[in-house]
């Protein structure tokens, strides 16, 4: 990042949001990712983890990483039982004291070295929103087989064809929000589950909010399963047609 956008991110504070089923495994490594990325780039920041009581102990390790890294910059604020990812992120927001708010996955899909990509591409632009695409520039996929590959893209071009987004990829799950709009947004949305970052981008666009794009690569998660079976697919698409007749 050049010196110019080093100083204006050091007058602004991230806070990153980690909602967490069952990722006992993946957790240390990302939170590591994430400290020695803003480290790096002496940029402030919190970690706000939102474990929904999961089975495996994800919160205990979580707890053990607060005493590493210290109550300022590991957040803990867990949910008794699964409750949905966009309920999630708007329990999240509301402990949020950044004034731009980060949110991504906890499995290592999202590698937080596109982090300081998201913060440049927003101070340049003064953009509302920074959102990472795998369908444009040089961003990509890795680790999904065929099937995987062909339920995404498929994905991304009915939300394209039905709601005309204006960004590359709005299935995504990777961005950058100033903190104002994002409570705005999460407020107007009624969305659960994975049709909840799509209704963001779209209700993003109705507000006249400016969204910037990142290209990042997209991993598999490492450790754990998906959570993506049938019946989130179903509710996907009743999710994406509730949102064609109403916006």
């Amino acid at each position: 990042m050049p010196l110019t956008l080093t100083k204006m991110a050091a007058k602004h504070k991230y806070s990153v949001l980690l909602p967490t089923y069952n990722e006992r495994e993946n957790l240390p490594i990302i939170v590591w990712l994430l400290v020695k990325y803003f480290s790096e780039g002496n940029i402030d920041y919190e970690i706000i983890i939102i474990d929904d009581g999961s089975p495996d102990g994800t919160l205990e390790v979580a707890k053990q990483l607060q005493k590493i890294y210290g109550e300022k910059r590991i957040v803990l604020r867990p949910r008794e039982k699964k409750l949905g990812l966009g309920t999630a992120y708007i329990h999240g927001v509301k402990h949020a004291t950044g004034d731009f708010v980060l949110i991504m996955d906890a499995d290592m899909s999202h590698h937080p070295k596109f982090i300081p990509q998201f913060i440049e591409k927003q101070l340049e632009g003064d953009y509302d929103v920074v959102t990472g695409t795998r369908y444009a520039g040089d961003g990509g996929v890795h680790g999904w087989n065929f099937k995987r590959k062909l339920i995404s893209r498929g994905a991304n071009y009915v939300v394209q064809v039905l709601l005309r987004p204006g960004v590359s990829d709005s299935t995504g799950s990777f961005r950058l929000y100033r903190k104002e709009v994002l409570e705005k947004l999460v407020n107007s949305c009624r969305s659960k589950g994975y049709v909840f970052q799509i209704e963001l981008i779209i209700q993003a666009r109705h507000m006249g909010y400016s969204v910037g794009e990142v290209p990042i690569s997209f991993v598999d998660r490492v450790y754990g399963e998906s959570k993506l079976g049938g019946h989130e697919i179903i509710e996907w698409m009743k999710g994406i047609l509730y949102l064609f007749a109403t916006t």
